[in-house]
């Protein structure tokens, strides 16, 4: 799925996890914070597909590159 104007629903949408904003807030919330060493893609919360997708969007700086390095930036924060 792509989208003119990505946002983090649609990115949760692409990785195939819920959507809403309460389902972000509380995947965020489950998860962070991640290890500062910790590669996004590393982390064990993710899938073979979902940790594929991840590197090859930051690799090729494509469309999804800045929400997936938002969703870093949200997933760093302490809780």
């Amino acid at each position: 799925m792509q989208s003119t104007n990505p946002d983090l629903t649609s990115l949760f949408q692409q990785l195939g996890l819920p959507a809403g904003a309460a389902d972000v807030d509380s995947f965020v919330s489950q998860h962070a914070p991640l290890p500062e060493r910790l590669a996004l893609a590393d982390a064990s919360f993710w899938n073979l597909g979902q940790a594929t997708f991840l590197r090859e969007q930051l690799v090729a700086d494509a469309e999804w590159a800045e929400l997936i390095d938002q969703l870093d930036l949200l997933l760093r924060r302490p809780r």
